[in-house]
């Protein structure tokens, strides 16, 4: 990476951006729409000469004018309708209209999968960097659920774009819960998938709630599975050692049950063990991410921590859309960020915010910093 000004940014190139693709494929836990459709997106706007800038959280202003950005929908839907490209610059555009403000730059809702490019598009069209950083640490299904709403950001006004050219405008919601349900609904209008950008918020809001160092930490991830292939060594080995996690399960997949309804990708998958499990079954509830592990009826792994889906050979993660019968998996388990874990997190993120209200949340490797920063 290399450090182009005195406040410690750096530029986006194409050996970055593949790594970036692993990186939050991986993190996104299924979801958050695919990464190699974003990937070319970010590639084409690079080759069209658009900059792409990452700041570091720490070199925020305190007075800066963040705005957080993400696509919202079901990711099938991301994976089989390409964007249009400008949706989010309309979002920046109409945001400060509607305030009669300047964004000083955009930070990214979720880490996972294409929600880690989509930002950098609109930035690069804009003008504006992209902080290093995120509200999740990884993907989640609603919006509600970044550590952006959750530690009392709100988040209307918001704009969300679609492809077509519509923009609409959220004035005001009376919570983020209420936020969520009328974007979703409006998404459901427009087809199933558009962007959505939200209230600016202070740089002193995001360098106390965001999740640091997200883009450096996707790329770094992505290139640890890169040297692991060249290598000829284990990538999903790389993965664990890189984020302090491990592998749950291996196994073919041979059952997938999946479904759109109310804007979201629902299902479960089932997968049969191999190797040191063999005669184990294991099983994965989705919520457009991976939501809980369970083998042979037991729970293992719980949301927020991530529960990661690889092919079982090359480490390539493998999203809740990209799912098939007969699929050889790696099933890994990695720690989420502390800001996941407390109580008011888990009110939201946990089991009771996906309505498994007889779950108990119990993380793994508690005490730990909850992965690589």
């Amino acid at each position: 990476m290399m450090l182009d000004r005195a406040d410690g940014r750096w530029r986006l190139d194409e050996e970055m951006i593949e790594a970036l693709e692993i990186g939050s494929g991986i993190l996104g836990t299924g979801g958050g729409g695919n990464p190699y459709i974003g990937k070319l997106r970010v590639r084409q706007a690079l080759r069209d000469g658009h900059v792409m800038e990452i700041i570091p959280l720490e070199s925020v202003p305190d007075e800066a004018r963040i705005v957080a950005m993400g696509g919202i929908g079901a990711p099938l839907v991301s994976h089989e309708r390409i964007k249009e490209g400008r949706e989010g610059l309309r979002c920046v555009r109409a945001l400060e209209e509607r305030l009669g403000v300047k964004v000083d730059a955009i930070a990214c809702e979720e880490i996972g999968g294409q929600n880690s490019m989509e930002p950098l598009i609109a930035a690069a069209v804009a003008g504006l960097p992209v902080v290093d950083c995120d509200g999740m640490g990884r993907a989640f299904p609603e919006m509600q659920m970044t550590t952006y709403a959750i530690y009392g950001h709100r988040s209307t006004p918001s704009v969300m774009c679609d492809p077509h050219g519509n923009v609409v405008i959220f004035d005001h919601a009376i919570s983020e819960l209420w936020h969520e349900r009328m974007a979703r609904a409006c998404v459901v209008s427009q087809g199933g998938a558009s962007t959505l950008a939200s209230a600016p918020m202070s740089g002193e809001f995001i360098k106390r709630y965001a999740i640091p160092h997200s883009y450096s930490k996707a790329i770094s991830l992505g290139n640890a599975v890169l040297d692991a292939r060249r290598e000829h060594r284990d990538p999903v080995e790389a993965i664990c050692q890189a984020e302090r996690g491990e592998v749950v399960f291996r196994g073919k997949i041979v059952d997938l049950k999946r479904q759109l309804a109310g804007g979201f990708v629902r299902g479960e998958a089932i997968i049969q063990g191999f190797d040191s499990y063999e005669g184990d079954q294991a099983s994965i509830h989705i919520q457009n991410e991976f939501l809980i592990f369970s083998r042979n009826g037991q729970i293992e792994v719980i949301v927020p921590d991530l529960i990661v889906v690889l092919d079982a050979d090359s480490g390539e993660a493998i999203s809740t859309e990209m799912l098939r019968y007969g699929q050889r998996v790696a099933v890994l388990a990695l720690p989420c960020h502390p800001l996941l874990r407390s109580p008011e997190a888990l009110d939201v993120v946990g089991p009771k915010g996906f309505g498994f209200d007889d779950i108990t949340f119990k993380p793994m490797n508690a005490d730990d910093t909850g992965g690589a920063e």
